[in-house]
């Protein structure tokens, strides 16, 4: 099974009334840092082994305090850390380059970037729908 078409799906649910959407690039990995996602997809958000296994490392632990400390690495660019919601959500945000959300299932992260002057709340219903279908799922 490819995990590619959750990225084209995540992305739809991140439309807005206008149907513009709000996420343009995204990635699914395990907590344990594994891509289930490839970075094939012409929409895929590329980050580094390193960058999942951290960001994996802390959702699977719900520390979120190097997050608060050094920000959210994703594709070679520090977000500022913004908040966590629930050990579930991380939002990050890097003045220029756009927004990034983050959210958990029971076994994986859903991962979005939000284009600079997006809005971020649209690509966080995005993330959220396929986070919950995973979770729905067992996963």
């Amino acid at each position: 099974m490819s995990w590619d078409s959750y990225i084209d799906n995540l992305i739809a649910q991140s439309k807005d009334a206008s149907g513009e959407c709000h996420a343009d690039r995204a990635v699914i990995i395990g907590l344990d840092g594994s891509k289930w996602t490839t970075d094939g997809h012409a929409n895929a958000f590329k980050i580094t082994t390193t960058e999942a296994a951290n960001i994996g490392r802390a959702f699977k632990s719900g520390d979120f305090t190097p997050f608060m400390s050094s920000g959210v690495h994703a594709e070679g660019v520090k977000y500022q850390f913004l908040r966590e919601e629930d050990k579930k959500l991380v939002l990050a945000k890097k003045k220029g380059c756009g927004a990034l959300t983050a959210q958990k299932s029971k076994t994986a992260v859903v991962i979005a970037h939000c284009p600079e002057g997006g809005q971020q709340g649209n690509c966080n219903k995005g993330v959220g729908v396929i986070a919950e279908y995973l979770e729905s799922m067992g996963m």
